[in-house]
C-alpha cells in the first residue's frame, strides 16, 4: 500500500468512526439538522483537503472536532441559531448510544434545558466529556488549553449544572 492509499484508508476509517459523533456535537451546537449535516460535510472535506496538501494529523479525532468547532463559530457569526428547546419540540434524534443514556439518566428535557442555561464554555466541555465520551486530553487539544484548565472547567460545569437541576 503506497502513501496515498494509506492516507485515503485512514481518512475513510476516521469518517466511519467519527461521523456520527461529529454530527451529534454539531447539532447540539447549531440546533439545526440541515446546517449540522452541511457542517459535518465541510468538516470532512476540509480534513481531506488538509491531508491531500501533504500535511499530517497526529490526533484525527481532535482535529475533526476542532475543524467542526471552527466551522460552527464561523457560521454563528453569520446567523442566529434556534434554541435547544425547539429541537426537543421537533423531535430531533441525537442517535442512540451514550447520548440517549446520558439524557435518560438526567431526566431528558430538564437536563437539556439546564445544559442550555450553562455558559457556553461549560456546556461545550460537558458535551465533549459526557455526551461524546472524550478524554480530557482530547478536549484540551480541541480547545487549545491545558488539561488542568479543562478538568477545572468540567468540575465547575458539573457544579453549575447540579445547581440548575436542583432549582
Amino acid at each position: 500500500m503506497n502513501q496515498e492509499q494509506k492516507i485515503q484508508q485512514d481518512f475513510l476509517t476516521a469518517y466511519d468512526e467519527y461521523n456520527d459523533a461529529i454530527f451529534r456535537f454539531v447539532i447540539t451546537k447549531t440546533r439545526n439538522r440541515d446546517l449540522a449535516l452541511d457542517i459535518v460535510q465541510d468538516t470532512f472535506t476540509k480534513t481531506w483537503e488538509y491531508l491531500q496538501s501533504g500535511k499530517t494529523i497526529d490526533n484525527i479525532r481532535a482535529f475533526l472536532y476542532k475543524v467542526a468547532r471552527n466551522l460552527i463559530i464561523d457560521n454563528s457569526r453569520k446567523k442566529t441559531a434556534t434554541s435547544l428547546e425547539n429541537i426537543l419540540e421537533q423531535g430531533i434524534d441525537f442517535g442512540e448510544d451514550k447520548t440517549d443514556r446520558w439524557v435518560d439518566t438526567l431526566d431528558g428535557k430538564q437536563a437539556v434545558l439546564a445544559l442550555e442555561k450553562l455558559d457556553e464554555k461549560y456546556r461545550d466541555v460537558l458535551i465533549m466529556r459526557f455526551v461524546e465520551s472524550m478524554e480530557i486530553s482530547d478536549i484540551a487539544d480541541i480547545l487549545d488549553e491545558s488539561e488542568n484548565n479543562i478538568s477545572v472547567r468540567i468540575h465547575r460545569a458539573l457544579k453549575q449544572a447540579r445547581e440548575l437541576l436542583e432549582q
